[in-house]
């Protein structure tokens, strides 16, 4: 995956949001609807081309997992870019389905990568814990958890898992891929009108099912069931916990990713693709 578009062709950023509801996530799948397929068809279809352009994302979403601030990038044929480049978010518009939409496309600044540029990604959960239920309005966005929460237990317990970490723990594992994550924020704030509750998660970057892991693990701790100490015994253990939780996905929002000043952006990629390990940990 280069950090420079080939000759001829310009690196296109696009940033974008989708409701994930209706998509088995954002990756590409054969006879599945995806947000990547949605784009790259109406890429295609908008250009008028009989290729398909690939497009890299800065945070693969899992199926019905949301984005308010996504950014992908995708390199174009000069010619095409070219012509199309003033009308091409209006014909965008007009041919992806309601639930994705892109606002911005614009040429990215050189050694600019969607993925491996990014500093962090900033994700917000959100759940509701009134009897009653959650607003009929907002439940596509919103967990609706049937036990009082302790913001004040919940917020204790994410203290403690702050910084560089092996989440293993919370991730469901991948071959070859490291489980070693900084993670720069955890807290958890309520929202006085409506009762709902808003963790606010940011990190380097993100394992598969680590989010919704740790927000699982935040719950328990804030009905009751488990001590503050406990989703950070659980991390230090450094294996899958029957006990964790992994949360529906609906609950789940991208807000944003953060990237470099444009003269570190190809450093930064190649930072992000070093083998991680911890401090002290050996090689072997």
């Amino acid at each position: 995956m280069s950090d420079q578009a080939e000759p001829g062709f310009v690196r296109v950023r696009l940033d974008l949001s989708y409701d994930g509801k209706d998509f088995s996530g954002w990756a590409k799948q054969t006879s599945r609807r995806t947000v990547q397929g949605e784009i790259e068809d109406a890429l295609r279809t908008v250009t008028r081309s009989s290729v398909t352009y690939d497009l890299t994302v800065a945070g693969r979403t899992d199926a019905g997992v949301h984005a308010r601030g996504q950014v992908a990038h995708v390199d174009l044929p000069e010619a095409v870019w070219g012509e199309h480049e003033e009308k091409l978010l209006r014909r965008l518009a007009g041919r992806l389905p309601l639930d994705v939409r892109i606002w911005r496309a614009a040429p990215a600044p050189a050694g600019f990568n969607a993925r491996f540029s990014a500093l962090w990604r900033r994700y917000a959960y959100r759940v509701g814990d009134r009897p009653g239920g959650v607003d009929p309005l907002t439940r596509g966005h919103v967990l609706w958890h049937d036990r009082p929460l302790d913001l004040e237990a919940m917020n204790e317990a994410a203290a403690l898992m702050v910084g560089e970490h092996d989440f293993a723990a919370y991730c469901k594992k991948r071959e070859g891929a490291t489980t070693i994550r900084t993670l720069q924020k955890l807290s958890w704030a309520r929202d006085e009108e409506s009762g709902v509750l808003t963790a606010t998660v940011q990190a380097d970057a993100f394992c598969h099912n680590m989010v919704r892991a740790l927000i699982g693990a935040a719950l328990f701790v804030g009905d009751g069931r488990r001590p503050a100490s406990w989703p950070a015994e659980v991390l230090a253990a450094k294996v899958r916990d029957p006990g964790v939780h992994v949360v529906r996905p609906h609950g789940l929002t991208l807000e944003e990713v953060a990237y470099p000043a444009d003269d570190l952006l190809a450093a930064r990629a190649e930072e992000a693709r070093n083998v991680r390990t911890l401090p002290g940990a050996g090689c072997c």
